[in-house]
């Protein structure tokens, strides 16, 4: 029936120059629904850890935690471009919010190896909802359709081997082929066309599930804070550690938006390291709050890690955190002799594992780094 367009809009891209573009509120509604993946996954990987299953609980939490990344990733970098906010735009994004809740579910299933169907079926059904997405547009703007058909047509072919993965032989292995092939569809779609993302817009949301994952390890660290009120043999330690893990946390958060990032995400190269390495960033992010558990187990009902293995659950996500930052935001605005101190810093931040008292440690090394960032000169110049 012509001129029958059932209420629905032309998914054209977006201006990426918009002025006072800001996270729409079904945007911060579809990253609600990822805190409870983000939530079951740091929660599993304290399970693990505590239990004296460190190598395995982080290669499963990594696995888990990829899925979860690369959806919330893949979405963003499309509403960017081409949120037209109309009823169909609404119900194919609470689609890929019910496949974050069965990926969600099918979290610790996965992380205690008793198998990934639930948590692939539900990232299927999220990365299938993507798919009639990216067709709107295809159909919608003629100029940008090849890439919308490259975007497209790469998902469907990876969410069928990703099946064919869980359903054969979930090793390892196949894994890694397999999210290298999730990453290879971007950089393959964008070379016929870039999409015109918004790089605030996009810098925004970034910073909005970083502060996700960071409040994850403050509901940590206030958790260590009833603990102790209500075991009052470990009242001082836990209440050291509470303070310890808030200086942490407040550290990263002041890191991490100690520089803005948009710069970095105009054009597509740049733009692709930077959302790739984010990777890094959150996964360390969430498993800090997991860190934070485990440290409150050594103070309380006790683990079968050594307190280097203990410490180190704590302190090596801080240090990949500051990393990361220090390499995707902080270097390019830094002189050689600050980032140089800031990547020593992050290494000691490692270290302290081995250190006595290592939540205090760790805390001071984190106070150096914001002051070595802090007081660093201006500098304008990005580099590329």
């Amino acid at each position: 029936m012509a001129g029958v367009n059932l209420g629905l809009r032309a998914m054209r891209p977006r201006d990426p120059d918009e002025p006072h573009r800001a996270a729409s509120p079904l945007e911060l509604f579809f990253d609600l629904v990822f805190v409870v993946a983000v939530s079951l996954s740091s929660a599993a990987l304290h399970h693990s850890e505590s239990g004296g299953h460190v190598g395995a609980g982080v290669g499963s939490y990594l696995l888990v935690f990829f899925g979860i990344w690369w959806a919330w990733m893949n979405f963003t970098w499309f509403a960017s471009a081409f949120d037209v906010d109309d009823w169909l735009y609404r119900v194919t994004t609470l689609v890929q919010m019910a496949g974050a809740l069965v990926l969600a579910a099918g979290t610790p299933a996965a992380m205690a190896g008793a198998g990934y169907g639930v948590l692939v079926a539900g990232y299927v059904v999220m990365r299938l909802a993507m798919v009639t997405q990216w067709l709107r547009a295809a159909r919608s703007h003629p100029e940008l359709r090849v890439t919308a058909l490259r975007y497209a047509g790469g998902i469907v072919v990876v969410q069928l081997l990703w099946i064919a993965w869980v359903l054969v032989d979930p090793h390892p292995v196949g894994f890694v082929v397999l999210a290298l092939a999730e990453l290879a569809v971007p950089v393959v779609a964008e070379r016929a066309r870039a999409t015109p993302w918004h790089p605030h817009h996009i810098a925004e949301r970034y910073s909005l599930f970083t502060l996700i994952l960071l409040g994850e390890s403050v509901l940590a660290s206030t958790t260590a804070v009833v603990d102790a009120l209500s075991a009052a043999e470990h009242l001082g330690p836990l209440l050291l550690l509470s303070a310890c893990g808030l200086v942490l946390a407040a550290g990263m958060w002041w890191v991490y938006f100690a520089r803005d990032q948009h710069e970095h995400l105009r054009a597509m190269p740049r733009a692709l390291v930077h959302g790739y390495g984010h990777y890094l960033v959150f996964a360390a992010a969430g498993a800090f709050s997991a860190g934070i558990e485990v440290a409150v187990d050594v103070d309380t009902t006790g683990t079968g890690l050594s307190a280097a293995a203990a410490g180190a659950t704590l302190t090596l996500p801080v240090a990949l955190f500051v990393l990361g930052v220090w390499a995707l935001a902080l270097r390019p605005t830094l002189t050689a002799g600050r980032s140089a101190a800031v990547v020593v810093l992050a290494v000691l931040l490692g270290l302290s594992a081995f250190a006595p008292f290592t939540p205090v440690v760790a805390a001071v090394v984190m106070v150096a780094v914001v002051v070595t960032v802090e007081t660093a000169p201006a500098r304008n110049t990005v580099a590329a």
